[in-house]
């Protein structure tokens, strides 16, 4: 056979396995709304970047007649290109093939390249939308869930991991994007869960949707297993490439600096923002926008426990992680959910060099026999584990309350802060003033002519005496008390003090956090 012969026949090969499922498949996924694996990979991808392997590797399956059956490129579509000009790993199941089920070479293909992406250190992408399991496969297909498994599991706080749910993700593939750092969904899209709504009501006689079991929205909002919701997959793909301009591309690197840019100062006025009233809640977001170049902020679990804020900025050009209370929602408690949210925020920017700033605002934990049932100690101990654990620069600044095991937690000098500022306005103290004032001078309320007199009276002098700023600065537990129109200003001179902060941890083979 001449070259062009062989050329011809590798042009035809391609031209077959690039069609996919074929026609009628195609057009299936594309009238429920769904982009085909390519058009997903390309579209995620600077243009002209990605380079397909493995295109030819075939299934394995013998048993069921499946010896018979061509599944092109086995239902998985891998390769490499660049997101804003750096290298990625990426891999798209095809739902037009066989359903995207993922059998023995199916998850070997999905193994090469996330192995690939730890050798080169560049982050992996992984795109689900996949039957399942293979069933005629059997324990090859369990096999290859195991594997990938064990790969993310290698690959976490070394390589940054993106799940991208675009169909549905059920049974064991879920864990593989719950071991991930981001999973993106979108609308009436994405589906996740452990058992479908045939199982649910087999077993359990429970009838729902699978929308209502495992949607986009239940996953944003309900369940927290979802990092970034999107409208459309269009509106998906900008979120992913907007995340990469703030994170590295490995744990050895730090983010891209980009030219420092001042606030819109016009749009976030922190005196107009913050209430001088201290009952009346305010967005903790507004805040941030006032304090970072050019109020850019992409918040990260937008949706799920709003009592706290976590997300990215730019400030001086430097990629920094929020974690803020958000007095808007439950008065910016810490609770079982919010706990968890914001711990794992910090230990992926503990992992990859990302300087954490915190917005103190809060009463506490959460009381009640809900959250006490629900582990709230547990939780609760994960973000001090996680602050606590943290090396990165820290810099911490009190807005308003902070009040007993809240004002511990939210990465206090004792969890050994770099810097902790308060603002005027800070209210430092183990409780509350009205609650400490009942408790303090109970007998004198009680024994007083007037006792709601006496009791103002009494809340009015523990105020004056304890929930300042300048008992705790005259411990040293503060380091500046400040105005709040100076908080960016001592920020950006806090980072640069501490960009060559060097701190070890005790020798170990890792610590066991309260999982």
């Amino acid at each position: 056979m001449s070259i062009n012969n062989k050329t011809q026949d590798l042009k035809a090969r391609m031209q077959a396995l690039l069609k996919g499922g074929g026609e009628k498949a195609v057009e299936k996924q594309k009238a429920s709304g769904k982009l085909t694996a390519r058009e997903r990979i390309l579209e995620i991808l600077d243009e002209g970047s990605f380079h397909e392997y493995d295109i030819f590797v075939q299934h394995s399956g013998k048993d069921f007649d499946m010896d018979k059956k061509i599944l092109p490129a086995d239902g998985v579509i891998t390769g490499t290109g660049t997101i804003n000009g750096y290298p990625i790993c990426i891999y798209a199941q095809d739902f037009t093939v066989a359903g995207g089920s993922l059998g023995y070479m199916h998850a070997k293909k999905i193994c090469k390249i996330m192995d690939h992406a730890m050798k080169l250190k560049v982050p992996i992408i992984g795109i689900n939308d996949s039957g399942g399991a293979r069933i005629q496969e059997g324990v090859n297909a369990l096999a290859g869930y195991g594997e990938i498994f064990y790969r993310n599991t290698m690959a976490s706080g070394v390589i940054p991991q993106i799940s991208v749910i675009l169909g549905p993700c059920a049974g064991g593939a879920v864990y593989s994007p719950a071991l991930t750092d981001f999973v993106f969904v979108v609308d009436n899209i994405s589906k996740m869960f452990i058992t479908g709504p045939d199982v649910i009501k087999t077993v359990l006689g429970e009838e729902i949707s699978q929308e209502d079991l495992g949607g986009a929205r239940v996953h944003a909002e309900i369940s927290g297993n979802a990092h970034f919701f999107a409208e459309s997959e269009k509106e998906c793909f900008e979120q992913i490439k907007e995340l990469f301009t703030y994170i590295p591309w490995n744990n050895t690197k730090k983010a891209e600096n980009f030219p420092s840019k001042k606030p819109k100062a016009k749009d976030y006025k922190i005196n107009q923002i913050f209430p001088t009233d201290p009952k009346i809640p305010y967005d903790v977001r507004l805040i941030i926008r006032s304090l970072v170049d050019d109020s850019s902020f992409l918040e990260v679990q937008e949706h799920y426990a709003r009592n706290i804020v976590i997300g990215f900025a730019r400030i001086n050009g430097e990629t920094v992680g929020f974690v803020a209370n958000q007095p808007m929602h439950m008065a910016g408690v810490l609770d079982c959910n919010s706990s968890d949210k914001a711990a794992r925020f910090v230990r992926f920017c503990d992992a990859f060099q990302i300087p954490l700033i915190t917005l103190e605002d809060l009463p506490g934990y959460l009381p009640g026999v809900d959250q006490e049932h629900a582990g709230v100690i547990r939780h609760g101990a994960k973000i001090l584990y996680a602050f606590s654990e943290a090396t990165v620069p820290k810099i911490t600044v009190i807005l308003r309350k902070a009040y007993g095991g809240g004002y511990i937690a939210m990465c206090s000098n004792h969890l050994k802060a770099d810097f902790v500022f308060a603002w005027t306005t800070a209210e430092i103290a183990v409780m509350g003033p009205e609650g400490a004032a009942n408790i303090i001078f109970r007998n004198e309320i009680l024994s007083a002519e007037n006792p709601e007199e006496m009791r103002q009276v009494k809340i009015k002098e523990y105020k004056d005496k304890f929930t300042n700023p300048y008992v705790a600065a005259s411990y040293g537990y503060v380091d500046a008390v400040i105005q709040p129109s100076e908080t960016r200003q001592y920020i950006i001179h806090a980072l640069e003090m501490t960009k060559n902060k060097e701190v070890e941890n005790p020798y170990k083979k890792h610590g066991i956090p309260p999982f």
